[in-house]
């Protein structure tokens, strides 16, 4: 496509140089999030997996359980940052972090060797958005993530020492106090045997936390007509039952940025071998990802649509190609019989 100009060993060479770090993605993506930042925007936390069945296991690619499937994945986990602004509807990866399994042990149970991480993706979780806020200074008003990150002390980071809110969904077996004296007298009860009804949250004292969340009840319909309950906190007590599941309801533009990657960055189509380059490809995708955005700003279309709008082009010169093709050989007189399929063609 590019006539040489880029070879296959610049590719290469490029992937194995040094490693790329989140300093290095921070000053790339630092001038997008200044033209858009909002005080009134949210931070999107989740991890997804990106399946490597074939490849060589290592540091990075192991195996992971993936909380949708309920599974072991073989794979690459990365915990995303995805920044999201509502007045341009902007999702922009702002961080990432790679898992990590560096140690080995032997499990006990069935004797074979196993990896683990010297750091949880809580800790990540900490580190980074610790790292976003006081080093990076990006304004926001929420951060929001599911049940598998609302750990005491992530909530406890957001409301003391970063001074933000947080909306996150919280399990039925929580266990919570009514008021501050049940607190202090150790009653608590477990949420799914509060009589708390849909359209009236209340204030909660969650075990184990120094200050009091707002707690709803939110019943949603899924896609085959069934009905699900789910539990949301907050640390802002202001607001009301509407306002909370739609701030949460943000959440699923992380969910948007997980899909758009892998099907639009090629972040699992890397086909490198070492830790090295596959952690520079992901860096890559990251960067594709944010143009990608860019280019939805000014073009008014989503990444898929973008995608749609140049695989019709590409397909259009393909078959302006083929027919000059066809006129071509037609102007030769070339005495030869084509196959079944040009002939279907002509």
């Amino acid at each position: 496509m590019l006539d040489g100009n880029l070879s296959h060993d610049q590719i290469s060479r490029f992937l194995a140089q040094d490693e790329f770090t989140q300093k290095d993605y921070w000053r790339f993506i630092k001038p997008i999030v200044r033209s858009i930042e909002q005080a009134e925007a949210v931070i999107c936390v989740d991890d997804f997996i990106v399946p490597k069945p074939h490849s060589t296991m290592n540091d990075m690619i192991n195996y992971h359980f993936d909380h949708s499937s309920g599974e072991n994945i073989k794979g690459i986990n990365i915990l995303s940052f995805v920044y999201h602004t509502t007045q341009t509807d902007v999702q922009l990866p702002i961080a990432f972090e790679i898992v990590t399994k560096p140690d080995r042990y032997i499990d006990k149970k069935t004797g074979k060797e196993k990896r683990r991480s010297e750091i949880s993706k809580n800790e990540l979780f900490r580190q980074r958005l610790s790292t976003l806020t006081q080093r990076n200074h990006v304004p926001y008003a929420y951060v929001l993530f599911d049940t598998w990150f609302c750990a005491n002390e992530n909530l406890q980071l957001i409301h003391e020492q970063l001074k933000k809110f947080f909306v996150t969904a919280i399990k039925a077996n929580r266990k919570v106090a009514l008021s501050e004296q049940d607190k202090l007298r150790g009653k608590f009860h477990h949420v799914n045997d509060l009589d708390l009804q849909p359209a009236s949250p209340v204030k909660v004292w969650i075990k184990g936390l120094s200050f009091e969340v707002l707690l709803c009840k939110h019943i949603f319909t899924n896609k085959d007509g069934s009905t699900g309950v789910l539990y949301l906190i907050s640390n802002d007590t202001k607001l009301t039952n509407e306002e909370l599941p739609t701030i949460y309801h943000k959440r699923w533009k992380v969910e948007e940025f997980h899909k758009s990657a892998k099907q639009n960055a090629s972040l699992g189509q890397s086909p490198t071998k070492y830790e090295l380059t596959q952690s520079n490809h992901i860096f890559c995708s990251m960067i594709s990802v944010c143009k990608l955005e860019l280019l939805k700003i000014k073009s008014g279309k989503n990444h898929f649509a973008i995608k749609s709008h140049l695989y019709i082009k590409a397909v259009k010169a393909a078959f302006e190609e083929l027919q000059w093709m066809k006129l071509h050989f037609k102007q030769l007189n070339l005495p030869f019989k084509p196959a079944e399929p040009l002939l279907a063609l002509q």
